[in-house]
């Protein structure tokens, strides 16, 4: 299954969160080679002006403070703190690592792992995973990780459950981005969790970015292009608009005049899933978005996007998100 989201609710075992407020308290791990966009996009969505009273406070963190570290396209970063800092905040990002076939240099993993002890939320993006795979703190878990990098991800690291379909991973006190664009949908994705929909909506319009983008990274991954006037494209965008129809792959094969088999394999070739698979996650996102902006009952909802029963969506909401379209609601209504 292919989703945007996949929010695993699984917490280490006898491990104290910080409370939510020191959440909001954000390092940015700057070392020598890191990803130059992966370290802005954070500093950028975190360190944003005239927001919440109680907004995110922000510091790149190095070990050695005021040291000019060069990025890996040679941009000059200046740390404002050192690693002591690590010890107030709640959420610490893990931008690109430089070189995915070299291991880290230990002082900054072991800062790493004692700042998870401790409580922090650690959050990477694109091949900063390959660091927090260095620190040992994803063995046994499912991680996000770019379609392109993760058969060496996996090949380092045996242990690791990568996921090359999703643009994240939201495992609690570990996240994870599978790109650099990815990390946006993460970094926005940690707004919503902290401060709603409403908020993370706001922030999406500044950057003039999608709030929400549905779809995996098989929508990435080079695919034929479909022009306009494609009659693909053009069903594609009818299938949007009657989510509530019979959308078999029988009746949308007679719909485009193409054999049960043709069908499959053109529009597996467009899209990069097959045509049950994409017309469900249509349905999903759809009635997220409903949750989140409407007062509809889940059954009314169920109806609009085609499951039919209630209990139909919520057996794909706890398959996808491991949550229930009413506790979705809660957390994301706004």
């Amino acid at each position: 299954m292919t989703d945007m989201i996949d929010i695993v609710s699984t917490s280490a075992a006898n491990k104290i969160r910080r409370s939510r407020l020191s959440d909001r308290t954000v390092a940015l791990l700057a070392y020598k080679g890191v990803n130059a966009f992966d370290l802005g996009i954070a500093l950028e969505i975190f360190g944003l002006s005239n927001m919440e009273d109680d907004w995110y406070r922000v510091a790149v963190c190095a070990e050695r403070p005021g040291e000019t570290l060069a990025t890996g396209n040679g941009l000059g970063v200046v740390a404002d703190v050192g690693f002591s800092f690590l010890a107030r905040a709640g959420t610490i990002v893990v931008a690109g690592w430089h070189d995915i076939d070299a291991r880290p240099p230990e002082p900054l993993l072991d800062q790493i792992r004692l700042a998870h002890v401790q409580g922090a939320r650690i959050v990477s993006i694109c091949a900063g995973v390959f660091v927090l795979a260095a620190s040992g703190l994803l063995d046994g878990r499912r991680v996000a990780c770019h379609w392109a990098q993760a058969d060496v991800l996996q090949r380092l690291y045996p242990t690791l459950d990568v996921d090359s379909r999703v643009l994240y991973v939201d495992d609690d006190d570990i996240m994870s981005s599978a790109g650099r664009a990815a990390g946006i949908d993460l970094c926005i994705h940690i707004v919503r969790k902290d401060f709603g929909s409403k908020i993370a909506n706001d922030v999406a319009r500044r950057l003039v970015v999608p709030a929400h983008r549905e779809g995996g990274q098989a929508q990435f991954i080079p695919n034929p292009v479909l022009a306009a006037g494609d009659p693909l494209a053009d069903l594609l965008a009818w299938i949007r608009k009657h989510l509530d129809c019979d959308l078999t792959i029988e009746a949308l094969a007679a719909r485009m005049l193409m054999s049960r088999r043709t069908f499959i394999r053109r529009f597996g070739e467009a899209t990069g899933m097959p045509p049950g698979e994409w017309v469900l996650h249509e349905r999903v996102g759809r009635a997220r978005s409903l949750l989140e902006a409407t007062s509809m009952s889940v059954e009314d909802v169920a109806t609009a996007v085609g499951f039919g029963s209630a209990d139909a969506l919520r057996h794909h909401f706890r398959a996808r998100f491991d949550t229930s379209p009413e506790r979705y609601r809660i957390a994301f209504h706004a």
